[in-house]
Formats: structure tokens, sequence, C-alpha cells
């Protein structure tokens, strides 16, 4: 399975969508998150039993505010959150990785790849990468996020030398949109004959 990611406004979201116009599967690190924790998922069940079972709303669902309220409130209640979460994402993850037409080429697209220690899982991983100033640029622009709320979001995730580190593949995203398209079309067809020849 291939990794991609990258930080917040790094251009990554651009990047999985050219893969999957040409056939790559996508497997989205954050909707896997919220599928594990619908009513009646045991990822639920635990939740509620470790925060209290009124993060549960009254149709069952999750109150993801009360619940963030709660779960990062301190480092050990965050940590205490992600060892419920962790199995179950996995879990979920290879599933819909094993199901996939060519398991190979999908693409597990999660922005917190190295935070949650995910390097040993991928057989290659695809970085995004991108100045600061532009990615606080295309946030305001595109999302209309302050720029401290941006700088605020850039210092709590990894930092591009640790991205770089744990990358077979970066990817440049300081020019045009189009630009980044055309590398990402690139470096898929790379991904796609080297699969293929192995």
């Amino acid at each position: 399975m291939i990794g991609l990611s990258g930080g917040i406004g790094s251009g990554k979201s651009t990047v999985a969508a050219v893969w999957k116009e040409h056939g790559a599967t996508i497997i989205d690190a954050d909707q896997v998150a919220r599928d594990v924790v619908e009513p009646g998922e045991p990822a639920l069940q635990e939740i509620a039993q470790e925060f209290g079972e009124d993060v549960l709303l009254a149709d069952g669902s999750l109150d993801r505010g009360l619940l963030a309220q709660r779960a990062f409130a301190s480092e050990a209640r965050t940590e205490r959150l992600n060892t419920i979460m962790k199995p179950y994402i996995r879990g979920r993850v290879a599933k819909l990785a094993a199901e996939s037409p060519q398991p190979e080429l999908t693409v597990y697209d999660v922005p917190l790849l190295i935070e949650h220690n995910l390097e040993g899982d991928l057989s290659t991983i695809v970085m995004v990468l991108a100045d600061e100033d532009r990615r606080v640029e295309r946030l305001q622009r595109d999302r209309g996020m302050s720029e401290s709320d941006v700088r605020n979001r850039i210092q709590r995730q990894a930092t591009d030398a640790q991205r770089r580190a744990v990358a077979d593949i970066v990817i440049e995203n300081n020019g045009t949109v189009e630009e980044l398209r055309r590398e990402a079309l690139r470096v898929w067809n790379y991904l796609v004959a080297n699969c293929s020849s192995t």
C-alpha cells in the first residue's frame, strides 16, 4: 500500500484527486476515522465507556464536540483516545486495501502519517511539501483561515525535515495547481510502472 501524506495546505488532496482520476483506489484516513465511530461500531462503545456515556447523542451518534473537549484536555487523554481508535482504524484500512482491485496500488491518504507512526505499514511513502508561507496563503484564500490559526496548526504537525526523512518520493508544491497536477501524474505513472515491474 502506498502512503500519501503532507501537512495542512501542502496540496496533498490535489495529488490524491489526480491519482484517483487515473485509477488509484484512495483510502481516506479522515473518512475511516469517521466510519469506525458510527452508531453500532465497537469503537464507539469503547469511547463511551472511557469518556462518558453522554458523549453519545440521543440517536446513538457521537457528540464530537464533547468528545474533543474531554479527549484533548490533556496529552494522556488524547493518547487514550488514540489507543482506542488505532486498532479499529488499522483493521478497517487493511480490509479496504484487501478489497481493492490492486492492493499494491491502493493509496492511504493520511495527513498524520508520522504522528501516528504508520511508516512501517506502507510499501512506499510519497510526501507533498510546500513552503510554509505558501501554505498559509493558500489556506487563507481557499478556506478563510486566519494566519495565526494556520501557523499554529503547522507547528503542531511534523516538520518538513521529518517528512523528508521517511519519504521515498517528495513532491514539491511551490508552483501552480497545473504544475502540481502534472507532477502528481508523473509520480503516479512511475508508481504504476514500478509496481508492474516487480
